[in-house]
C-alpha cells in the first residue's frame, strides 16, 4: 500500500498521473518564496525545507517548474537536500581532485568504502524515494549476469550469495529497517552496474524528458547521471533540466554545471542538445535517456 513520504505540505499539483501534453498544458509555478513542503530522506534525522533543491536553485529566467503529483519520485527529488558546502569528497573522505564540475552537493551520505559510484548512486535515489513512501515490492535490482535481487526476499530474512554466476539465498536477520535497507543497497553497489541497470529500464524520448529519468551509456566503463529536476518556459515550450551524478571512484553525489552554457548553467537547455549533452566529466547522446519501469 502506497504511503504519503510528505510530512505537511502545500498543493503544488494535481493528483492526476499526467501525461507529458497534460504537463505543459498544467505548467505551474510551484517555486515559492520559501516551499514548505517536507519530504522523507530516512538518512536524515532532520529535515530542513530551506535547504531543499527547490529552495536552493532558481529556474532560469522566464521557466517555470512543471506540476507533478505531489507523491511522485520527480517531487522526492526536487526537494532533496542541498548542502551549503559544495565541496566534492571521496568515499575515503579526501577531497576529489576535480572541483570544477559540480554547482551544488547533494546532502546524502557517500558510504566508506568505494561503491556508491555512477549507477549506485541512481539505483540509490531511486530506491531511497520508493524506501521512503514504503513500496518496498518497487525496490528491486538486478545484478551484472541478470539475476534479480527484491528486497521484499532480503527483508524476508535472506541473503543472496553469488556463486559460480548463480543467486543462492541463505536465511539471515535481513529485515525492512533502514539499517537493512543500507546493507542490500551495498550489496547491489557491488554486483550491478550501469551494464545492467541500462537493460533494466525503458527508452523515453529527449522531448519527454522528465525528473527522475537517467541518462546512461551501460559498459566498462560506463557513465549514468540523473535528471533531478525539469522546468519549461511556457512562452517557447523549451524545457531545461538538473542533471546530478556521482563518478570513479565513489564520491559526493553532485549537481552539475552546464560547460557549453554558462549563462544558464547549472540547466540544460533542450533547444541546445540537438545532436549530444555534454557534461563536465561525459558525452551522452539523445537516444541514451531512460526512465524506470514503474
Amino acid at each position: 500500500m502506497f504511503t504519503s513520504i510528505i510530512s505537511s505540505c502545500q498543493t503544488v499539483s494535481q493528483e492526476k498521473n499526467n501525461t507529458s501534453e497534460d504537463l505543459i498544458k498544467d505548467v505551474v509555478n510551484i517555486q515559492l518564496q520559501k516551499d514548505t513542503v517536507s519530504y522523507t530522506y530516512s538518512w536524515k534525522s532532520k529535515y530542513d525545507y530551506k535547504a531543499s533543491l527547490i529552495n536552493k536553485i532558481e529556474p532560469p529566467k522566464d521557466y517555470k517548474r512543471i506540476a507533478s503529483n505531489k507523491n511522485s519520485f520527480a517531487n522526492w527529488l526536487q526537494h532533496i537536500p542541498v548542502k551549503s558546502d559544495s565541496t566534492v569528497y571521496l568515499y575515503n573522505g579526501e577531497e576529489k581532485y576535480n572541483q570544477s564540475a559540480q554547482f551544488k552537493v547533494l546532502d546524502i551520505d557517500v558510504g566508506d568504502k568505494d561503491l556508491q559510484q555512477c549507477a549506485d548512486a541512481v539505483m540509490r535515489l531511486r530506491a531511497e524515494y520508493l524506501y521512503a513512501s514504503n513500496q518496498y515490492n518497487k525496490i528491486h535490482f538486478k545484478y551484472t549476469n541478470g539475476i534479480n535481487i527484491p528486497f521484499s526476499k532480503w527483508s524476508s530474512g535472506y541473503y543472496p550469495s553469488l556463486k559460480n554466476n548463480k543467486v543462492i539465498w541463505t536465511s539471515s536477520s535481513n529485515n525492512k529497517s533502514y539499517p537493512s535497507f543500507k546493507k542490500y543497497m551495498t550489496n547491489i553497489f557491488m554486483y550491478a552496474g550501469t551494464a545492467s541497470l541500462e537493460k533494466e529500464m525503458k527508452s523515453v524520448l529527449l522531448s519527454d524528458i522528465q525528473a527522475g529519468d537517467v541518462l546512461i551509456k551501460g559498459g566498462f566503463p560506463g557513465h549514468a547521471v540523473m535528471v533531478l529536476s525539469v522546468v519549461i518556459n511556457p512562452a517557447t515550450k523549451n524545457k531545461a533540466f538538473l542533471l546530478a551524478q556521482s563518478y570513479m571512484p565513489a564520491q559526493s553525489i553532485h549537481i552539475l554545471k552546464n560547460p557549453k552554457n554558462k549563462s544558464i548553467s547549472p540547466w540544460y537547455s533542450l533547444n541546445e542538445l540537438k545532436e549530444a549533452i555534454e557534461t563536465p566529466e561525459w558525452t551522452f547522446y539523445p537516444n541514451q535517456l531512460k526512465r524506470f519501469e514503474e
